[in-house]
């Protein structure tokens, strides 16, 4: 798919710039501090797949529902997660988004419409059919986005979930950012066919398959999926084809990759070439490294914060498990 990146303002091509920015620095910040000892933790790197999230993020409103997965860090910045948040989350300390209860794996901000990071593959599907559902109970426009990885669409909560979506006509888009890896596992030798949109056809909804390396062009078909969505018109899958530079988790060395695989994938690194395409778009080389400085300063504020922020309260423990005061209708 041709880029439309005449189609979009100064101000949303630099949305999506940023937030790519601020993606691929926190990525490497926290993996970088894993290494050398800085702290201890676990994330699942989302390095090469930031144009997907930046897309998705620049197509919602703040209140559309987001749910991801433990490979969400990205998705988490371009719906509006604040960083120390994300951070101290993953760290465990009391200023993270759940107050350091969830961990990396589990990180929810229901202010900025993300509802749920799941642990489990596949799980986030039915949710996030659940949260359709309500918006439509509600006669809220609110549309949901799913967001989960290639190997998520192998699982049965996947076909079972999107059948229903498609079935009822809900709000939801299921955006598949399909990396080609499910964990170690290459993509051709989990499926039989060659795109994952296709899955769409056997329930009946639209199933689009886009260069996830290109921003404007992934923006451009979660957008339509969003506008048909909020329409009434229904769920669509969008299938966000791009790559994952790292291992399955920080710390894994990737050896599963063939060399000439990753050679090739890399060349096509969105990192590296959008700043072409925003040079096309009028962007000064100052203006596209003042983003990237931009990125720096504001990861490297939030860690110390977070990293400096105390633990979780003992009071944590029994604080959110149940509710209070809560009514609940059979109508």
């Amino acid at each position: 798919m041709p880029s439309r990146t005449d189609e979009l303002t100064k101000a949303e091509l630099e949305q999506l710039w940023t937030s790519m920015c601020v993606a691929e620095r926190l990525d490497t910040r926290i993996r970088n501090g894993i290494r050398r000892g800085e702290f201890a933790t676990v994330i699942w790197p989302s390095r090469g797949q930031e144009a997907v999230s930046a897309a998705a993020g620049l197509a919602l409103r703040k209140d559309d529902r987001l749910v991801t997965t433990y490979r969400g860090l990205h998705d988490h910045v371009a719906k509006g997660v604040p960083l120390e948040e994300i951070i101290g989350e993953v760290l465990g300390t009391s200023v993270g988004a759940s107050r350091g209860k969830g961990g990396t794996m589990h990180i929810a901000a229901p202010d900025v419409g993300v509802m749920m990071t799941t642990g489990i593959v596949g799980s986030g599907v039915p949710v996030g059919v659940g949260l359709a559902l309500a918006a439509k109970k509600d006669g809220s426009d609110r549309v949901t986005v799913v967001s989960f990885g290639d190997g998520a669409t192998n699982t049965g909560s996947f076909h079972e979930g999107i059948n229903l979506a498609a079935t009822w006509k809900l709000p939801v888009v299921f955006l598949c950012q399909n990396n080609l890896y499910a964990e170690m596992t290459p993509v051709e030798e989990t499926m039989a066919i060659d795109r994952v949109a296709d899955r769409a056809n056997g329930v009946g909804m639209p199933g689009v398959t886009v260069d996830g390396n290109d921003p404007v062009a992934t923006y451009f078909a979660i957008r339509d999926a969003v506008e048909r969505a909020r329409a009434g018109g229904g769920p669509t899958l969008v299938e966000a084809v791009t790559f994952r530079f790292e291992g399955h988790y920080a710390g894994d060395s990737g050896h599963y990759i063939p060399g000439p695989q990753l050679e090739r994938q890399q060349q096509l690194d969105p990192m590296s070439t959008f700043p072409t395409a925003l040079r096309e778009a009028g962007f000064t080389d100052a203006e596209i490294d003042a983003v990237r400085e931009y990125a720096v300063v504001e990861v490297e504020k939030a860690v110390q914060n977070a990293v400096s922020a105390a633990p979780p309260s003992t009071a944590e423990i029994t604080s959110d498990v149940y509710g209070n005061g809560l009514v609940v209708s059979h109508e």
